[in-house]
């Protein structure tokens, strides 16, 4: 007869690298006050694009936090993984040396990869010639880099993988990393990171209809809005420590939360009317997964993409599988003050809907003051509340849906 306790996924460190905050508490800090720090757009070669607003990471200096050896070879989405990667780890007390580095695996999740290095590099195959390109253009681009450079850096030999499934994927990068550690690996470095403002990857964005080209920041990106027109695009991200929670208790770290289910579904590009069905099918299975009742439920972070039609049938899809709690329970969307960091947006929610549950407050949702949808959206300020259980939901622009349940630690182990 087996005995042996179930491993259970449990958050112990997190590390913040975004338009608001370098690090968690900062972050926090910004979030809970319903700060909004979308901005115009200030990135060289982007002053004649149409896209004017977007959250910029203006206080990020790579150099000061990652050695030159890694600058050279890589983008800044991958900066952003290695420093939010190495907070998360201090944070969690796993910095330095690993002892056992078979033990330790990484997972990210990301949407387009290095554009901005790879535009550079293709600059100079047109302008100065072939013998001009950089060796690391073949790897620095690429969408796994973040997950090779965090492994090679931090000397971690455990299992590796990188998520390329839409802004949904920054989810499923948490889910893929609580399996492997319940299968048996002790810890996993998990998240994502963008950075899609640089000249190209702005170009590329222009072809969804989906993207808001307003030049006002307080009404360029405000879901659930008789006015929403799109979303407003962000670069930064997060990267979360994830290991076993009894592993985690003999180390004497507290259990920030646990990753308790999720669950994902596909319904295609831009068909939001659509994605109703398959967003309540994913919250659903996330619930069935995690083992908790729709009531259960203290706390929705949602997609909020910022189309009628899309946040038409995300407030549906909420109902639809809480049923009447769905329009009692408290949403939030507090990516409206930092913009939609694509495979990063989901991370950073899980980010917030943690420290929510750690400080039993609801986050409000910046520049949102009136809805036109059944739903009990938190605006203007922080709500106290005792928060046990977060649903955190992301679409992504390609089709995809994802449902996250976390629960909040347990407080006796801080």
């Amino acid at each position: 007869m087996n005995n042996r306790r179930p491993r259970r996924a449990a958050v112990t460190g997190i590390g913040v690298i975004a338009p608001n905050g370098m690090r968690t508490d900062a972050y926090w800090k910004s979030v809970s006050e319903g700060i909004s720090v979308l901005d115009s757009v200030t990135r060289e070669g982007c002053e004649q694009l149409p896209l004017r607003v977007a959250g910029e990471v203006r206080a990020f200096d790579p150099a000061a936090l990652i050695e030159d050896r890694f600058l050279v070879q890589t983008d800044r989405f991958s900066h952003f993984a290695m420093a939010g990667a190495a907070l998360a780890l201090d944070d969690a007390g796993l910095g330095g040396e690993p002892a056992e580095p078979f033990s330790i695996g990484v997972v990210t999740a990301a949407g387009s990869g290095g554009g901005e290095f790879g535009q550079r590099e293709l600059q100079k195959l047109w302008g100065r010639g072939s013998k001009f390109v950089g060796p690391y253009q073949s790897i620095a681009w690429f969408y796994a880099a973040s997950t090779g450079q965090i492994s090679i850096r931090g000397g971690f030999k455990g299992p590796c993988g990188v998520v390329a499934n839409d802004e949904a994927g920054g989810l499923d990068s948490l889910a893929h990393a609580a399996r492997a550690v319940e299968r048996g690996t002790d810890v996993m470095v998990v998240g994502a990171a963008e950075a899609p403002l640089a000249p190209y990857s702005m170009v590329c964005q222009l072809g969804y209809p989906e993207l808001s080209t307003l030049d006002d920041p307080a009404r360029a990106y405000r879901p659930f809005t008789e006015k929403a027109c799109g979303f407003v695009p962000a670069e930064g991200g997060a990267l979360l420590v994830v290991e076993d929670e009894s592993r985690a208790r003999d180390r004497g770290v507290p259990v920030r939360a646990t990753v308790a289910g999720h669950a994902a579904t596909f319904t295609g590009a831009s068909r939001w009317a659509e994605s109703r069905e398959g967003l309540a099918r994913a919250i659903r299975g996330a619930l069935d997964e995690a083992g908790c009742a729709p009531e259960e439920i203290d706390v929705v972070f949602a997609d909020a993409l910022g189309v009628p039609e899309a946040d038409r049938a995300e407030a549906l899809a909420i109902s639809d599988a809480l049923g009447s709690h769905g329009t009692r329970v408290p949403v939030t969307a507090p990516k409206t003050g930092i913009g939609r960091a694509y495979c990063a947006a989901p991370v950073l929610d899980t980010v917030a809907a943690v420290l929510a549950m750690e400080h039993g407050q609801v986050p409000p949702t910046p520049n949102v003051s009136d809805i036109c949808h059944d739903l009990d959206l938190v605006m203007s300020r922080a709500r106290p509340a005792e928060l046990r259980t977060a649903l955190v939901l992301s679409r992504g622009l390609m089709g995809s849906n994802a449902a996250l349940v976390v629960r909040r630690g347990d407080d006796s182990a801080r």
